[in-house]
């Protein structure tokens, strides 16, 4: 079987992670996402992966290529207009031919899709979609099934009053090929709006597949389940997933060349390859520290994200925050829970940064500035 992964999206709501870098390439414990996902395929068996792309294309290539270093074959589809989600598929389907698998490249789930096949297979199934229950589900799809596990109604991202099921659609679905010929070509065509509710109408068997505990997924739509994907990987809840580096101690990743003194950290703890971090210095509990990180004497960085290259000045405190790549924070900055700084950040000594602001790339914020809204916009 084949799989396909869909990568064209732009992550707005991660915006200003997602402002030079698109989202299925936002790293989770120091692993871009998709490619955590290409683990999971080939952990099932899947060897031949079909990737759709539109925002930044290159990127997404550049780091993949032909696929060969995951044990993977991948090709790539880029389209020059949106087609939706569906509608991207059916711009594949030359490269399909058979039955196959749909997967995001921005999502984190360990689902056994072996399982998922077999129960497609023995229910006869022309779609089966792997399904979640969420205590939120105004963000997803919602599904009512059968006691044989068919789908008797689905309603894509509800109004609070419209709520009638927890069981969210998470954009996994088994496919048999000539449920292609539904979609149409060269056109705008979604699977949840369109082509779904279609089927149902149709009667066509579409079944629905409930991830149980512990299966993981999240969706990492925005940065709060960013950071609970982070979290869950640190935790050991995706099974499969484990930060690279060796576990110096029970939730200790440690990468190689790094400079630490084993009091310097609580578990758990991600770092990269070349990570210095001086004496005197705190990093964790649930901190991740990209390749290149330094943080200076007296600095704190807790349940915090820290990208490639960036560099944590003397006496700076980071609660809950997520930095991007290659910025510097002055020393005695203080970076609140959930504030995101994109790439080459500049934040001056003794600034504040309250929770939940953004500041886009390449901003510079003064000396002692406190800062309570966000700074710079994201055009492209």
């Amino acid at each position: 079987m084949r799989a396909v992964i869909m990568a064209g999206g732009q992550g707005t709501r991660l915006r200003p992670l997602t402002s030079d870098q698109p989202k299925p390439m936002i790293p989770v414990a120091n692993v871009p996402c998709m490619e955590h996902i290409i683990n999971l395929l080939k952990r099932h068996g899947f060897e031949r992966v079909v990737v759709t792309l539109e925002y930044m294309p290159e990127v997404i290539r550049g780091h993949f290529g032909d696929g060969s270093p995951w044990g993977v074959e991948m090709e790539y589809s880029v389209e020059e207009e949106p087609l939706g989600t569906a509608g991207s598929v059916k711009y594949v389907e030359g490269k399909l031919g058979e039955r196959f698998v749909v997967v995001s490249g921005d999502a984190m789930t360990d689902v056994d899709l072996g399982a998922v096949v077999g129960f497609h297979e023995e229910r006869g199934s022309e779609v089966t979609l792997v399904l979640k229950k969420v205590d939120d589900p105004s963000e997803f799809g919602i599904v009512v099934l059968g006691d044989d596990g068919r789908v008797q109604r689905f309603l894509e991202k509800p109004d609070e009053d419209e709520v009638f099921s927890y069981t969210a659609n998470t954009g996994i679905y088994v496919v048999e090929p000539g449920v292609l010929d539904e979609i149409p070509s060269g056109q705008e065509y979604d699977w949840s709006k369109e082509l779904f509710p279609k089927l149902l109408d149709e009667g066509r068997p579409v079944y629905g597949y409930v991830m149980e505990d512990p299966s993981y997924w999240e969706d990492i739509g925005n940065i709060e389940q960013y950071m609970d994907a982070q979290r869950a990987v640190l935790d050991g809840e995706v099974r499969g997933v484990k930060p690279p580096g060796e576990e110096k101690h029970e939730g200790v990743f440690v990468g190689e060349r790094v400079e630490a003194d084993e009091e310097a950290l609580e578990a758990p703890v991600a770092l990269g390859d070349g990570v210095r971090i001086s004496p005197g210095a705190r990093v964790g509990p649930y901190a991740i520290l990209a390749p290149g990180v330094s943080v200076a004497a007296g600095a704190t960085v807790v349940r915090s994200t820290v990208a490639e290259g960036a560099k944590i000045g003397e006496g700076a405190q980071l609660d809950g925050a997520l930095v991007g790549r290659s910025c510097e924070i002055g020393a005695g900055a203080k970076l609140g829970r959930g504030c995101a700084l994109g790439d080459g950040v500049v934040v001056g000594e003794g600034a504040t940064i309250s929770a939940g602001v953004s500041v886009y790339p390449g901003e510079k914020i003064p000396d002692g500035a406190e800062v309570s809204e966000d700074v710079g916009g994201d055009d492209s």
